[in-house]
């Protein structure tokens, strides 16, 4: 763990920790043991130790000898989130209308980071492919979702954002090249949408728009996503973005009107 010396005095070390700890699972790591888990996370096998300890007693990590997993209590932590912003009520509905309307599947996410991290999904895909569950996170650079929101950073932000990122490639035909990537990012700010075909999975062809608050900040966005045998994204786009961009138009709407949704899409 890096320190940022802008944490504030109140900033509570042992909980980034835990959190950290808990962060460091996923697919690629399902289980893992104490000296794993340091590594991964940065901290000493004793501040590690003392993590699991916690985490262990509260319910949220098991262990089977020496090897430690999270356990399902830890999905609590984010249903929080799913009920207070409504995301059944408010932002599934636009995506069921997308996926009967279109087919395929449909998202809404948010950057973190380098990252996307989806915060509503529907899907009548049953093919194996990246899955854009609740939760996932993905790189951005490599998303139709990640496109758009890069082009609606501040010029300062996304010059950080390039000075920082190492775009790696997830297929053959992914862009990791900055001035390609950049381009490509210019390119979603001008047209107000953003397309990828097989970039974070092959199969996948997708079209994302911004979702922007009242003051035109772009907040979150909404794609839709198909198989790349059947749907190129020049026809994507005739076919599906006027939808999404009215989708998009209403999920700025209803989240004016729903302050805990407003709030965590305002970041």
């Amino acid at each position: 763990m890096v320190e940022d010396p802008k944490r504030s005095a109140e900033f509570v070390e042992a909980l980034a920790k835990g959190i950290a700890v808990i962060e460091c699972f996923d697919a690629a790591h399902p289980d893992m043991t104490l000296s794993e888990i340091a590594r991964r996370v940065g901290l000493s096998p004793a501040a590690a130790r003392r993590s699991l300890i916690t985490l262990s007693a509260l319910g949220y990590v098991g262990s089977v000898g020496k090897r430690f997993f999270l356990k399902p209590k830890v999905m609590t932590l984010g249903s929080g989130f799913y009920f207070a912003a409504r995301i059944d009520e408010i932002l599934l509905p636009e995506l069921r209308q997308i996926v009967e309307t279109h087919g395929d599947a449909a998202s809404i996410a948010m950057l973190d980071g380098h990252d996307v991290i989806y915060i509503a999904h529907h899907s009548t895909q049953r093919a194996r492919r990246a899955t854009a569950v609740v939760g996932a996170r993905y790189p951005a650079h490599a998303t139709s979702l990640g496109r758009v929101l890069l082009a609606g950073l501040p010029k300062t932000e996304l010059e950080r954002y390039f000075a920082r990122v190492e775009p790696k490639a997830l297929t053959s035909r992914t862009v990791t090249d900055k001035n390609a990537l950049r381009a490509l990012i210019d390119e979603a700010g001008e047209r107000g949408y953003a397309t990828t075909v097989d970039q974070l999975d092959f199969g996948i062809t997708a079209l994302a728009v911004p979702i922007r608050n009242a003051e035109g900040k772009v907040t979150a966005a909404v794609n839709s996503s198909g198989y790349s045998g059947l749907i190129g994204p020049d026809q994507m786009v005739t076919d599906r973005l006027g939808d999404l961009r009215v989708a998009a138009g209403r999920i700025s709407a209803a989240a004016a009107r729903t302050p805990a949704l407003s709030a965590a899409l305002n970041g």
